[in-house]
């Protein structure tokens, strides 16, 4: 039996490895895409044109052995074969390249109510200081209300369509601490101007505030206040607001000569800490509900701090608190470890603080509350 020509083993295993290149480009392509940072995420994609080259060459050399055979025994069975597996690598390389070219650079704006709202204070952030290219997922409940955010925003000109593989959310506040550490004021002075507009807050949102804090009895709500945060969630549901210490801060809030202010998501039926103003759901009142609801709930926080003695906000990592810290809202958000992402805006958002839950967290609580009482709303 003669044994296959020299040439047309070299063709095939060309092309054998320019089809493993192509199948390593897409897996890898899609963790470089995953990536938690951007630095991860372009080095992957570094490696992908890499492999893409590999492709590339591999179906060149598997081409080149076809016509070599084709140019001495043209029409024999080897010569066929050869140009069938060279078309083939020829077809791997060629998908390699268009994935490699077809990379997603936008973030997606998720906009179902299952994912995290915060997100989007995190994206749009990234896009006013680091101009992004971003991406709207479409036909969800939060569509429209997320285009005319980013809209008003001035972000029209980074709107992307939408595509497959965006990249990974969790860059954007590396991106977005990498502006605040460049210039915080003039960081935030951009979001500020972006995110509540020139425009004076909305009448019915003053009437609203105005009308909750005439119906508190019992406590006097022209003192400086505090929020404090509840989260009932499903996602990471560890991070939920613990009762007991909810009305630890409560009472520390108190003992600092500040008012109280209950927000967020509701308690489950647990009676409210005495002593509070409760603010708690108001994100669903139709006010807060429009096409414009992101920019009337940060208008909302702003009419607080500016008439109504807001100094600052104490809860669990939650998106709602996001929103007023990147407008210039004290913080403090309580976590049982550091985390990872959100503490890249610690000594680069000004006045975002992490407080791990350590023996001593309560009284270094207390010691913030009492040096914000001391200070003036701004």
């Amino acid at each position: 039996m003669k044994a296959p020509d020299p040439r047309l083993l070299l063709a095939k295993a060309h092309a054998a490895m320019a089809e493993d290149a192509r199948h390593g480009v897409n897996q890898l392509s899609q963790s470089a895409q995953r990536a938690p940072t951007r630095a991860a995420c372009d080095e992957g994609w570094q490696r992908v044109a890499g492999i893409a080259r590999v492709a590339v060459e591999s179906a060149r050399l598997a081409s080149e052995q076809a016509s070599q055979l084709e140019g001495d025994a043209n029409g024999s069975a080897s010569a066929r074969a050869a140009r069938v597996v060279a078309r083939r690598a020829e077809v791997a390389a060629r998908a390699a390249e268009t994935l490699l070219t077809e990379r997603n650079h936008a973030y997606t704006f998720h906009t179902d109510n299952g994912f995290s709202f915060g997100e989007g204070w995190y994206l749009a952030a990234a896009g006013v200081l680091a101009g992004v290219a971003i991406q709207i997922e479409r036909e969800r409940a939060g569509t429209e209300s997320a285009e005319r955010f980013l809209r008003d925003a001035g972000l029209s000109r980074l709107l992307e369509p939408y595509r497959p593989r965006p990249r990974a959310m969790k860059q954007v506040t590396e991106l977005v601490a990498a502006a605040f550490r460049r210039d915080s004021r003039a960081a935030q002075h951009e979001l500020r101007k972006a995110f509540l507009g020139e425009e004076p807050t909305p009448g019915a949102v003053r009437d609203w505030i105005e009308r909750r804090l005439a119906e508190t009895r019992g406590i006097d709500t022209t003192r400086k206040k505090l929020l404090l945060w509840i989260r009932d969630g499903v996602h990471h549901p560890r991070r939920n607001t613990d009762v007991a210490e909810l009305a630890e801060l409560v009472e520390r809030t108190r003992q600092a000569g500040l008012v109280p202010v209950l927000i967020g998501d509701a308690l489950g039926g647990v009676p409210l800490p005495q002593g509070s103003i409760d603010f708690i759901l108001f994100w669903k009142e139709p006010i807060f509900r429009q096409t414009d609801l992101r920019r009337v709930q940060l208008q909302f926080f702003e009419e607080l701090r500016q008439h109504h003695g807001l100094i600052g906000q104490i809860g669990v990592t939650t998106a709602g608190m996001d929103g007023p810290a990147l407008m210039g809202l004290p913080t403090l958000y309580l976590t049982h470890e550091p985390n990872v992402r959100m503490s890249q805006w610690v000594g680069a958002v000004p006045g975002y603080e992490e407080v791990v839950r350590d023996e001593a967290y309560l009284e270094r609580v207390s010691a913030r509350l009492c040096e914000w009482a001391k200070t003036s709303p701004r």
